[in-house]
């Protein structure tokens, strides 16, 4: 399988799967965050899942979708599997992607999009005042798995495809100013700890 053609199953997977998802759980008063689990050899959908930290903080929309992905009676090995964030995964999420067996994740919008574009900074001051990483200071591949930036991934495409994933890529990115919008019009009502 090509680069460009995971990088346009991935963006289909968030259009189609975890943005309908999202809409319900941003509208209960949850983040914009969700997460989904592709297997690797047909890029078919496992699970997609979003943000719950209004039921746990902990539900991130990573550890959500990890989460249910354990409650699934029968389930692939996670090293057959892809893992999908919308959102580059915070530290929490990275170690439970770690601890379930993963060995890639990717993301669509990164740490800076979430501070700039969804006024959600925890994720960077985390890594700096815990961690002291400056952004993108993690290890993007590792002994443990390789992450991947659907930006980069996109850019790097050919040509013909290349104007379609960017025309997609725009719908995803006004769906989420819109999400995120609700969400930072109502998060001052709900009892998130990291707001």
């Amino acid at each position: 399988m090509s680069e460009t053609a995971l990088a346009a199953r991935l963006l289909d997977v968030i259009e189609q799967d975890i943005i309908p998802l999202t809409r319900k759980g941003v509208a209960a008063g949850n983040k914009v965050f969700g997460a989904a689990i592709l297997r690797k050899s047909d890029l078919s959908l496992v699970i997609a899942e979003t943000n719950n930290e209004l039921e746990n903080p902990l539900w991130h929309g990573e550890v959500h979708t990890l989460k249910r992905f354990y409650e699934m009676g029968e389930r692939p090995d996670t090293k057959d599997l892809i893992f999908l964030s919308t959102h580059e995964p915070c530290t929490m999420c990275m170690s439970a992607i770690t601890w379930a067996g993963f060995d890639n994740f990717y993301y669509f919008f990164s740490y800076e999009d979430s501070r700039d574009a969804f006024a959600i900074p925890h994720d960077l001051k985390i890594l700096k005042e815990v961690f002291g990483l400056e952004p993108g200071g993690y290890r993007k591949s590792n002994a443990f798995w390789r992450s991947g930036s659907l930006r980069e991934m996109v850019a790097a495409s050919p040509e013909a495809e290349k104007a379609r994933m960017q025309a997609q890529w725009g719908r995803i990115n006004e769906e989420y100013a819109r999400l995120s919008e609700t969400y930072q019009a109502s998060k001052s009502g709900n009892s998130i700890p990291l707001n």
